[in-house]
């Protein structure tokens, strides 16, 4: 097996508990075209692209003009939550505990460029992480691979070399494409049936948990291999 010479994140329901805030700013975004969209239906796709979402959700025969409007709503309403942001306990030591241990550490995040610069302070992640990605860094959305490859671009890595820490089923998907192993964090919503059924090697509840196991978890056990 190849050395493992880094790790990269999801940031979204990963390391900031923000998946509720972005479910919430779907539905503003539907309801504000005339859209009645269940909660717990936006809640199981968030982890995807935006245009993805929509599509999804409201199929191909809708007026797709409005697609533009639903997501500068979502956009809009998320950033009204940003002072609410906040990152899961855990969430910097288990990014401390990576660069300690000569890991590369990078966000694969899809946000929006002007979301990820208030993630990344949320975590306080910048003295932290070698490299991080934006939506524009990737032409499609998860479940699509092309963002973990834009991370493994900016990390200097190849896919053999890392592990991927998420916490959506279309993490795990993206991450498979490119036989990335994907560790599974619950902290977003999805439940470890689920994170292990879509393929995730291993699941814990949340990073503080991964943290604590961290000798134990895939991870550790890669770097003593």
């Amino acid at each position: 097996m190849t050395r493992l010479r880094g790790v990269l994140f999801d940031v979204d329901g990963t390391l900031v508990d923000s998946t509720y805030f972005h479910t919430l700013a779907w539905w503003y975004g539907f309801r504000r075209l005339g859209h009645d969209v269940r909660m717990n239906e936006i809640h199981r796709l968030v982890g995807m692209g935006g245009q993805k979402i929509v599509e999804r959700l409201l199929g191909p025969g809708r007026d797709s003009s409005q697609d533009t409007q639903i997501l500068d709503t979502h956009g809009a309403v998320f950033s009204t939550f940003w002072p609410h942001l906040r990152p899961f306990d855990g969430a910097r030591g288990l990014l401390e505990r990576c660069k300690a241990q000569g890991l590369t550490v990078v966000l694969a995040s899809s946000a929006r460029q002007q979301d990820l610069e208030v993630l990344r302070s949320v975590i306080g992640a910048d003295g932290l992480i070698d490299a991080a990605t934006s939506s524009a860094d990737a032409e499609e959305s998860k479940p699509a691979p092309d963002i973990l490859i834009a991370a493994l671009e900016a990390g200097g890595l190849e896919a053999s070399e890392v592990l991927f820490v998420g916490d959506a089923v279309w993490d795990v998907q993206a991450a498979a494409a490119l036989d990335i192993p994907t560790v599974g964090l619950a902290s977003g919503g999805y439940s470890e049936a689920e994170l292990r059924d879509a393929g995730a090697v291993e699941v814990f509840p949340a990073p503080r948990e991964l943290l604590e196991g961290f000798e134990e978890s895939v991870i550790g056990r890669r770097l003593s291999d």
